[in-house]
């Protein structure tokens, strides 16, 4: 079996991206409106990686979920390992030809069902699972997506490399 050195690299790059957000920058890219809180730029480590592999992108989710649960509450780290499901179904879409960035809005009710189904258990209302939640997360989704449009392109020029390639 060979190794592919590349991807590789960039899942452990992306994972301890998508930690260090959390941790080190959620002091002050958090935005909390009661019961929502949301990291701005904490989804671009899974974005990204939907580029590369659906295998880097379950990673890059749980990742995020241990980023989350050192800095945050278990409801916010729940919501956080949401990012698995996400970024695989992602990485599927965009290994089935889809672009990056339709992807980005095929997987935004995704994102959003899924994080509002995740706060039920904690005790949330139905309103502010699906309503505060779920418009919270799509809102936060799109912005993050445009975030990670622009970091793609700009890893792909400065970098000259293909993710197709990466991802082969």
């Amino acid at each position: 079996m060979k190794t592919n050195i590349k991807k590789l690299t960039f899942s452990a790059l992306l994972t301890a991206l998508a930690i260090v957000i959390p941790v080190v920058f959620g002091g002050f890219l958090r935005i909390t409106l009661p019961p929502f809180s949301a990291t701005l730029a904490s989804h671009v480590p899974m974005f990204i990686a939907m580029l590369i592999s659906p295998e880097v992108a379950i990673i890059v989710g749980i990742g995020s979920a241990f980023g989350f649960l050192i800095t945050a509450t278990p409801v916010i780290a729940a919501r956080a390992l949401t990012h698995a499901v996400v970024g695989f179904v992602g990485a599927l879409l965009i290994k089935r030809g889809v672009s990056f960035k339709k992807t980005i809005i095929f997987t935004a009710p995704v994102h959003a069902i899924l994080e509002a189904l995740i706060v039920i258990p904690f005790g949330f209302t139905a309103y502010n699972a699906l309503i505060v939640v779920g418009v919270g997360t799509i809102i936060h989704h799109f912005a993050d997506g445009i975030l990670s449009s622009i970091f793609a392109g700009s890893i792909q020029k400065a970098l000259k490399i293909d993710f197709k390639k990466i991802a082969a």
